[in-house]
């Protein structure tokens, strides 16, 4: 196929799959900028309920303009719909134009050990991310789906897939291995891949760019705690290890997923309630984590407003908060030397109480939190430790949009050279 070459600056179209949403964005990229920041969101949108009663709504960071119902039964409808939406809007006047449109990126949970950087989404390619489907069933066959409106509505525009794990293949073998015979492990690819990689590059960059350094100069571990929950390990601006492993399912307590359990407890379920090995993963997928506990949401929210009234709603929290605060310390003892722990993602940047109780926790590593700025910085960046804190804690709202559009354009940049 012929595919034309974007002019820079250059107007990409982002498209992030959830777990039962599509976050759609316009970025605009410069071929000059070094990071993901220097770019600039012209639109943001999120398709939410698909499947179900489904919304559009335009966000402004992450409060939503205006909602309005769409039709996403499916992810593939979603994204035909959205882009349906998109010309009725940019006809008049009102959004960004989808001739603009120079490349288009789709965020792909798991690449495995195949991808380490961006990827053009050829036969080849989708046939890989089909492949690795089976270590994230609630992931990638989503980002397959959305494929095939964009290049009806794109023809010749490139697609590139941006893989989450691919910050992550710098793990050591003594981070990314499981304690189980290496030929078993090999035959069937058995390792701790790490995800979230799209936010975590950007909050390190981010993150440099605040400390006045180059992101080779800095050691930090970052969170991304959204839905979805992990923490990364970053020395020397590569990662080196995070909380989730084979798939998404290990690791931190998440919104409807049990992280890190006793593997015994799917045995023991099987045998005492007679569950198919299916039932038990979507038990601890989709009906455990946060949901699980409160037995009311998974939004953090939510359930600080019953914190003090709901015994089940305080204990999903506290038990959230105390495996980040575990989950971060494990990183600072592991990293030896670290310069900031960076909080992102929507629980993290909305969430002091959160934020306390993970800071409180490493006081004795040397982190001294700026209690006042804690309570105030809510969605927005800034500094959450005190001027004289020897190690830093910062919050910075993450950008995978940003980020996936700049990788694609840097991408493309290396391309033409």
């Amino acid at each position: 196929m012929n595919r034309k070459r974007p002019a820079l600056p250059a107007t990409i179209l982002t498209l992030n799959p959830g777990g039962n949403s599509l976050k759609a964005e316009f970025v605009e990229c410069r071929a000059s900028q070094q990071y993901a920041f220097e770019g600039r969101t012209l639109l943001s949108v999120s398709i939410e309920g698909i499947g179900k009663a489904s919304e559009i709504s335009i966000l402004k960071g992450k409060e939503k303009t205006s909602t309005e119902a769409i039709s996403a039964g499916s992810y593939e409808q979603a994204a035909s719909s959205f882009l349906k939406w998109c010309d009725n809007r940019s006809h008049s006047g009102e959004h960004a134009e989808l001739s603009d449109v120079g490349a288009v990126a789709i965020r792909v949970v798991h690449g495995g050990r195949d991808f380490v950087e961006p990827a053009l989404m050829d036969q080849h390619v989708i046939d890989r991310i089909t492949q690795f489907e089976k270590l994230s069933p609630l992931h990638n066959q989503s980002s397959i789906e959305v494929l095939a409106p964009v290049c009806c509505q794109f023809p010749g525009v490139p697609v590139y897939a941006v893989f989450d794990t691919a910050f992550h293949h710098t793990m050591p073998d003594h981070a990314s291995l499981y304690a189980i015979p290496p030929d078993l492990a090999e035959r069937h690819q058995i390792r701790r891949y790490g995800f979230h990689g799209i936010s975590h590059r950007y909050l390190l960059e981010r993150y440099a760019h605040l400390a006045g350094k180059v992101p080779e100069e800095c050691s930090i571990v970052s969170t991304h705690l959204e839905s979805g929950c992990s923490l990364t390990a970053i020395e020397k601006g590569r990662s080196v290890d995070n909380t989730m492993g084979l798939t998404p399912l290990e690791g931190m307590m998440m919104g409807t997923r049990s992280g890190d359990i006793d593997p015994s407890i799917v045995a023991l379920l099987m045998r005492e309630e007679h569950m198919a090995v299916d039932d038990v993963m979507t038990l601890l997928n989709r009906k455990s984590g946060l949901l699980g506990v409160s037995g009311d949401s998974l939004d953090t929210r939510i359930l600080m407003k019953e914190y003090e009234s709901n015994p089940r709603a305080k204990l999903a929290m506290d038990m959230f908060a105390y495996r980040v605060r575990k989950a971060a310390g494990s990183f600072v003892a592991a990293l030896g030397s670290v310069d900031a722990i960076v909080f992102g993602g929507g629980i993290a940047e909305n969430g002091p109480f959160l934020r306390r109780v993970v800071c409180e926790g490493l006081s004795g590593f040397g982190l001294k939190l700026d209690h006042k700025a804690n309570e105030e910085l809510i969605d927005q960046e800034g500094l959450l430790s005190t001027s004289g804190s020897p190690l830093k804690a910062w919050v910075i709202p993450t950008q995978e949009g940003l980020q996936m559009a700049h990788e694609c354009v840097r991408k493309m940049s290396m391309k033409d050279q």
